[in-house]
């Protein structure tokens, strides 16, 4: 695929890119590269490639839930610094 400056331009245009000319010159070289390799991926036969959503098996990493005990109240308040009326005793903000 031909490739011109002035499509260069319209992509920065796009993406809202300011390109002095030597960027212009320099990223239509590569942009046409790129497209000649992407030309040369729709070559190749994907009849028989089953379409994928993700390249790996997804699966849930998480462990399943077990009930285990639980600290009671007074465990818990013992590890704060200052405890009133059974809650944690902070300083005020307002």
């Amino acid at each position: 695929m031909a490739l011109s400056e002035k499509d260069v331009q319209y992509v920065a245009k796009l993406a809202r890119l300011e390109v002095t000319d030597q960027e212009v010159a320099k990223y239509t070289q590569q942009l046409a590269n790129i497209l000649e390799y992407v030309e040369q991926l729709n070559k190749l036969d994907t009849s028989n490639v089953e379409p994928l959503t993700h390249p790996l098996d997804v699966k849930n990493v998480f462990r399943e839930d077990v009930v285990t005990p639980s600290l009671t109240q007074h465990e818990v308040l013992s590890n704060g610094p200052e405890v009133q009326s059974g809650h944690f005793k902070v300083p005020k903000i307002m």
